[in-house]
């Protein structure tokens, strides 16, 4: 009996706990299918935000792109589409914004009139936005990143056309960076970008800054002056393309710039090409309060910065080489530096996909205003031969030129033609590196045209000497032709005339061939192996008259 009531107590127990466990069971499987839900729940709300998130850098980035209605309707709706997202999406919101400084060039007058609407909105994220900016500004600085500073620079100052900042904090910011012209025993590269920076910034500005801070700017421009007048130019007999200036001038990057910034200023701060959308919303964003820059100090100079290598720039075309559309804004004027400096950070922005960068170079705003095909075409070739390297590698630039010749199929090859033609008849003064390019595009050009050329223009210059310039880029171009296709195909194309200066048919050597004469080590071995896989073939694929036994 006592037994018998163990058992019972044991059997108790072991119920009780069996039923415990079960009910631990389905409490646990409840919780896991309520933290199921909650994941679940988290899941969607991430990938909703993701996907609003993403439509927000849509709508930043390709605002003003695609769309039937206009940059200012656009901007408008746009302005408040972010404003109602503020409190959720602040931070990606200031993230794309700073974004575009860097990232959309182009486009800085746009985001310039964005920043000033947001900030009529609310002045707290106007202000976060200045601060980013100068944050930004600050650490491009610092780390030697000078082509984004000085897209950041331009923006910022730019913010005072949408009455974002005031005038005195740009003038500020300016003289804060022509000071580096004050300093001892620094190279001469760190002064001319501090002065490029500021000038370059001068067509967006000049206008409201002579009208708010006359005195000032003029006094900073004097400055500039004399520093520019002063300069080492040692470097441009090193850097030029051209070793004369006939019939086109080949100066000083900063010396050309300061020139075209004169005559603007001379012409009351006109230009035709930089978009300014913010004249539409001046009632708007002339009520909005104004935010002050902090201090922006450039970087004492240290040894490990490495700041961009003076240019010259190239010229190829006049006026004159214009003969049908509009003519072509004088190498003086500040259209011509605005519209270059649309190509060039175009380039800079879109180098990685040349469909892409095509498409963005045809599309200029104020095409119909000017030739732009001789304007892309002279821009192109100018990066392309720049001493003492181009800014991206030379394959980029001949790709982009055929895909320009693909959207402008009945105008851009002939302004190509004429351009090659020009530069050409030059040769005689080009630099041997440029040459060299030269030669090396135009082979690769033609290798995608089946080598069509009028040929016939140039017999003449095979009888030249061996060592003039025309003759040497022939024969260089041709060699690389053969190269790139084969010796009969190009001697199919060319006039008998062109033999002197083509090379040899060259011929495949067999090392180990029967009709070789030297006995080469392994010459032996090398038959035995050559007759095994002749008499193995055999066997697998018996010829007709020897059958199948």
């Amino acid at each position: 009996p006592a037994c018998a009531r163990r058992i019972d107590v044991y059997s108790c127990i072991l119920v009780e706990d069996l039923s415990t466990w079960l009910q631990r069971i389905s409490m646990s499987r409840r919780r896991r299918s309520e933290g199921s839900d909650d994941r679940d729940r988290y899941a969607k709300r991430r990938r909703y935000e993701d996907d609003i998130e993403e439509q927000l850098e849509s709508l930043i980035l390709g605002v003003g792109e695609k769309s039937t209605a206009s940059l200012e309707s656009n901007l408008e709706d746009l302005a408040g589409v972010l404003a109602s997202d503020l409190l959720s999406h602040r931070k990606r919101i200031l993230e794309l914004l700073s974004k575009t400084a860097t990232a959309m060039p182009d486009k800085t007058s746009v985001y310039s009139t964005l920043v000033g609407l947001l900030n009529a909105k609310s002045y707290n994220f106007g202000g976060t936005v200045v601060e980013k900016l100068i944050a930004n500004l600050v650490e491009a600085l610092t780390s030697s990143d000078f082509v984004n500073a000085r897209y950041l620079l331009r923006f910022v100052v730019d913010l005072v056309n949408a009455n974002v900042i005031v005038p005195a904090s740009v003038m500020a910011v300016f003289e804060s960076f022509v000071s580096v012209t004050m300093e001892s025993d620094v190279a001469q590269v760190r002064s001319d970008w501090y002065v490029y920076a500021v000038i370059s910034a001068l067509p967006w500005v000049g206008a409201i800054l002579s009208e708010k801070k006359g005195l000032e700017l003029d006094k900073l421009l004097d400055t500039i002056d004399q520093y520019i007048g002063k300069r080492n130019k040692d470097h441009v007999e090193g850097l030029r393309v051209w070793r004369t200036d006939e019939p086109l001038a080949q100066r000083d990057y900063l010396e050309s710039l300061w020139e075209q910034i004169k005559h603007m200023q001379k012409d009351d701060w006109k230009e035709r090409f930089i978009p300014r959308p913010y004249i539409a919303f001046d009632g708007v964003l002339r009520e909005a309060l104004q935010h002050t820059l902090p201090p922006v100090y450039p970087p004492a100079h240290n040894e490990s910065s490495c700041y961009p290598t003076p240019q010259v720039v190239f010229r190829l075309f006049d006026r004159s080489d214009v003969t049908d559309g509009p003519s072509l804004p004088g190498t003086d004027t500040i259209d011509r530096y605005v519209v270059e400096e649309f190509i060039h950070q175009t380039i800079d922005v879109f180098h990685k996909d040349r469909k892409a960068c095509a498409l963005a170079l045809v599309s200029f705003p104020g095409k119909t205003k000017l030739p732009l095909n001789y304007m892309l075409v002279e821009a192109i070739f100018g990066d392309l031969f720049r001493l003492p390297l181009p800014p991206h590698i030379n394959i980029m630039y001949g790709s982009l030129l055929l895909e320009l010749c693909k959207l402008n199929p009945s105008t851009l090859p002939v302004v190509l033609a004429q351009a090659v033609v020009l530069l050409f008849d030059r040769l005689d003064t080009m630099n041997t590196v440029a040459l060299d390019r030269f030669a090396v595009w135009f082979s690769y050009h033609l290798s995608n045209f089946q080598y069509r050329w009028a040929w016939e223009d140039w017999e003449a210059q095979v009888s030249l000497p061996g060592d003039h310039p025309k003759r040497k880029f022939l024969t260089e171009a041709l060699e690389i032709c053969i190269r790139l296709a084969y010796h009969q195909r190009i001697v199919e194309v060319l006039p008998e005339s062109y033999s002197p200066i083509l090379p040899p048919d060259t011929q495949p050597v067999i090392k180990y061939g029967s009709e070789v004469k030297v006995a080469y080590h392994g010459c032996s071995m090398t038959s035995r192996f050559t007759s095994w896989i002749s008499c193995f073939s055999t066997f697998l694929d018996p010829s007709p008259q020897q059958g199948i036994t």
